[in-house]
């Protein structure tokens, strides 16, 4: 089970260098079902931060340091109530409406990705910045919503991937603190070795991220990111609905 585990971080530490994001989209619905949706989605927020915290100083002179204050700002708005419903939630429920949020997420910002629709200001950013956080903090994927944000604002590839580092080693770090105060110290059971074996999939993934950068096309790392984000979510979704049938 545990090597499952280190697979899905080389692969998320993968994307996320290529596509800027991609670690929660991959990681979460394979650790919330091998590891719960509570332990597992605190896993992902604090290896997300991780990951994007080493990737920031190979992009550090692409970040747009405006955008990511403002939502920065608005996403740890909805940090709180992601927090606080992940830490008092039934694990069956909160794993159907993990699978049911990635898949939510997806389908809107791959309807906006063929829309012509522009918009610009602090009304999306907000919003999407408030969803975003919420969604990092309940199921560990708040991907989505930063991309739906900079599909209608029309945010240059090289400065959105950049910017979402600093961007989610904020929500992982806030997503994680208010989990721990809201579950009274809660942590997950993982051995010393385990994380050391967490920490060396993300840096193997990163490597290799550097390796193929210039090789691969970003479009073609989310792609494949989404589609194996739908196939986690469903089966994400199918345990939930089955362990809520069965008990």
């Amino acid at each position: 089970m545990f090597a499952l585990v280190l697979i899905a971080v080389v692969a998320g530490a993968l994307a996320q260098r290529l596509a800027g994001l991609g670690f929660g989209l991959l990681v979460s619905p394979v650790l919330v079902v091998l590891l719960g949706p509570f332990d597992g989605v605190m896993i992902i927020n604090l290896c997300g931060a991780a990951s994007s915290l080493l990737i920031l100083s190979r992009v550090w002179r692409h970040v747009s340091w405006r955008r990511y204050l403002g939502l920065a700002a608005s996403a740890l708005t909805g940090v709180v109530p992601g927090a606080w419903l992940a830490s008092h939630a039934p694990e069956a429920p909160l794993e159907v409406c993990i699978g049911a949020l990635l898949i939510l997420g997806l389908l809107a910002s791959q309807r906006l990705n063929r829309s012509d629709w522009r918009v610009s200001g602090p009304v999306p950013m907000v919003s999407l910045g408030f969803t975003s956080g919420l969604m990092n903090a309940a199921a560990g994927v708040g991907g989505p919503a930063i991309t739906a944000y900079a599909i209608v604002t029309r945010w240059e590839q090289k400065s959105f991937g950049a910017t979402l580092q600093p961007y989610f080693v904020t929500t992982g770090l806030s997503s994680l603190l208010s989990k721990y105060l809201f579950s009274g110290g809660h942590l997950p059971a993982l051995e010393g070795w385990h994380w050391l074996g967490i920490l060396a999939a993300m840096v193997l993934g990163i490597v290799a991220g550097d390796l193929l950068s210039g090789r691969v096309r970003p479009g073609v790392v989310r792609r494949i990111v989404v589609a194996i984000a739908y196939a986690g979510a469903v089966s994400t979704m199918a345990k939930g609905v089955v362990e809520m049938a069965l008990g």
